[in-house]
């Protein structure tokens, strides 16, 4: 009887072990690595951070308070008054603003916050009527006048520009749904021993390092500057660059770069890129007009990049005009007749009507000679509809834009600013992720009333016919593949217009400045340039272009003449040699010098008004910035977890002495 006993649990032991071994075996087949087992544990969130940014006062943006990541259980602001830990709130779009604003007026409630997570739902960016976290008068420190208080960015809040010690995500569409169901579980079972938890890896250099200021960051080499490449070309090509051209220039200008609270969603649709792109679309338009290649005067466009962050590229192109450096050889800062810049022309639609507001400088010959040139072209259109004014009188003087860098450094400098208001911004989220959509007609339009001011500037008025004035028409399907290519991301930065010049990185554009890599130069490395600058340059080269001797030649091997350039070297690994004006010009801080591999900040000049206000902004380095959804269980779980395993461990023995005393005491008795 004894022995039949034994030899059953003998059998048990052994199935059982055949069961657990099988069942090792079927998750072994499921998770045969690591990073298996961590894709079961964790779900990476796909979203958009707000990141550390400094000047030379300290810091402005977000970052872990610490050297390590944060975790935090995930909280909707509705319950976030009842908060008793470090939590992860979930904030709507509508709620984002007024959460921060609480944040900064509430300390107790922001050391209770170790994360925030902003959903992105587009029922409520459909339903908002306006967000914007700039100033009300964004950078009226560069401002060429004293009304500083004027208010062109009413909604402006000004959160940008704070300083947060936790991290902020803005999440997207398919991660919101997947956050939201995360946090309504926590609120579901508050009294288990397990919690969807949110961790935080924005760990910033500057933070670890505690270089907490651009110019200590710099010299400990925890961040870069804020920087890029612009862009300018000459139409037609400055041919005799030893001796700087004779004629006078009319500079049209334009920005590529925008910025938002999130630095990886800069889109800028209607600021500036509305602006960019009528610029594109007006040389295009010139490009193909009768004698643009024999004006009287010398038209030169100019892209700048860094202009939201303190007028980096237009403050940097006017000091390597005083230094007759390489990057703007050609170029004599004193023969600049008049400067018309492309503002924010994407909302200008009104009943029907395409309105623009001219914006200009003191008045002076030249800008009367502007007015009159935009009122020549307008009238030029008869009865389409395109309508341009001057601005209101009461306004203080020009809106936030390059051309007041041109006038604080030289007040008599003549220009116009074309922009879709008046008094005050129409665009209602202005630096925010949410400047997303504009009028492509209203595109058309102020491309069209550029293309033919610029024409009459240049020509002097007396050297053109109706008939040639009339010919200039701007594309109406590149404005639609342009909109297409910077300002969305089908097809984004692979449609055939941008792949036709460069190779991407990505598709979906980003107008953020960036940092700058390497040294500056005029001929700089191509891996250390932005895909939106280097098709750019490609483009404006191409449309500014006259055929080369060698037209047709693969280059670089056969572009030897004076004045010649390779284009779309890129697609081919070949490209094309063309006879072109076209250059990059580095954009970053005039208070900044790169020497021996490595920046340094210059001592600030009392001659130098705009410079003595430079905040020489940089951007922290880091390793990784991730965000991840994960399921945690509470520690006082794992006590009790503890103690069960060690009662069945102690149960376990008991039951082996007993059942082996047991089963001696059976066969004695046998």
């Amino acid at each position: 009887m004894a022995s039949k006993l034994f030899h059953f649990c003998v059998l048990l032991c052994f199935l059982a072990r055949l069961h657990a071994s099988l069942s090792a075996s079927e998750e072994v087949a499921l998770l045969q690595s690591v990073p298996d087992l961590e894709n079961a544990m964790y779900i990476v969130v796909d979203g958009f951070p707000c990141v550390r940014l400094l000047n030379l006062s300290g810091e402005i943006g977000c970052s872990n308070p610490g050297r390590d990541k944060v975790v935090a259980p995930i909280v909707r602001l509705k319950n976030a008054d009842k908060l008793s830990q470090l939590s992860a709130i979930l904030v709507s779009l509508n709620e984002f603003d007024s959460f921060l604003a609480r944040v900064s007026n509430d300390s107790n409630f922001a050391r209770r916050i170790g994360g925030v997570l902003v959903e992105s739902e587009s029922e409520i960016k459909n339903g908002l009527k306006g967000f914007s976290p700039d100033q009300k008068f964004p950078q009226a420190e560069f401002s060429p006048y004293r009304s500083i208080n004027y208010q062109w960015n009413p909604i402006g809040s000004g959160r940008m520009w704070k300083n947060y010690n936790f991290p902020i995500f803005l999440l997207s569409e398919s991660s919101t749904s997947i956050l939201k169901e995360a946090a309504i579980k926590n609120e579901d079972h508050q009294n288990v021993y397990t919690a969807n938890v949110a961790e935080f890896d924005l760990v910033m250099q500057t933070t670890k390092a505690r270089t907490l200021d651009s110019e200590s960051c710099l010299k400990g080499e925890t961040c870069l500057p804020l920087g890029g490449y612009s862009v300018w070309s000459a139409l037609p090509p400055i041919q005799d660059l030893s001796s700087e051209s004779s004629k006078r220039i009319i500079l049209a200008t334009a920005s590529m770069d925008s910025a938002s609270f999130f630095r990886d969603k800069s889109l800028g649709a209607d600021s500036p890129i509305s602006g960019l792109i009528s610029l594109l679309a007006a040389v295009d338009a010139l490009s193909h007009a009768e004698g643009s290649h024999s004006l009287d005067k010398q038209l030169v466009f100019a892209i700048f990049t860094g202009e939201a962050w303190g007028y980096l590229g237009s403050r940097r192109f006017l000091l390597e005009l005083d230094q007759h450096s390489d990057a703007v050889n050609g170029l004599n800062n004193s023969l600049i007749d008049t400067i018309v810049e492309i503002g924010s022309v994407g909302k200008g639609f009104s009943q029907g009507i395409k309105r623009l507001f001219a914006h200009t400088t003191r008045a002076s010959t030249a800008t009367n000679e502007t007015l009159n040139a935009l009122q020549l072209a307008q009238d030029s259109f008869q009865s389409s509809g395109i309508e341009v004014l001057s601005a209101n009188a009461s306004n203080p003087g020009i809106p936030p834009s390059s051309l007041m860098a041109f006038l604080k450094k030289n007040p008599e400098a003549s220009g116009v600013v074309l922009e879709d208001f008046d008094t005050v911004f129409t665009n209602q989220f202005y630096h925010s992720h949410l400047d997303a959509n504009i009028n492509s007609s209203a595109i058309v339009a102020a491309a069209s009333l550029v293309a033919r001011t610029l024409y009459i500037l240049a020509s002097e008025k007396k050297h053109f016919t109706t008939a040639a004035l009339n010919a200039i028409n701007v594309n109406s399907s590149l404005v639609e593949e342009l909109v297409g290519c910077l300002l969305t991301c089908e097809p984004g930065l692979s449609c055939g217009l941008v792949k036709h010049y460069i190779l991407p990185s990505t598709a979906c554009p980003n107008h953020y400045v960036g940092v700058l890599l390497g040294e500056p130069s005029s001929t700089p490395y191509l891996g250390y340039i932005g895909d939106v600058p280097r098709f750019l340059w490609n483009f404006l080269a191409e449309k500014t272009s006259i055929p080369a001797d060698s037209a047709g030649s693969a280059c670089p091997n056969n572009c030897t003449n004076t004045g010649q350039l390779c284009i779309r070297p890129e697609t081919d690994g070949k490209g094309v040699c063309v006879v072109s004006t076209t250059r990059y010009v580095p954009a970053y801080s005039t208070r900044l010098k790169y020497e021996s591999e490595s920046w340094k900040v210059l001592a600030p000049n009392s001659s130098d008004s705009i410079g003595m206000v430079d905040p020489v902004w940089t951007e922290s380095n880091w390793d990784v910035i991730r965000l991840r959804l994960y399921t945690k269980q509470d520690s006082s779980y794992d006590w009790i977890v503890l103690l069960a395993g060690f009662s069945v461990t102690v149960l376990a023995y008991l039951a082996i002495v007993i059942t082996r005393a047991l089963i001696n005491k059976a066969l004695k008795m046998d």
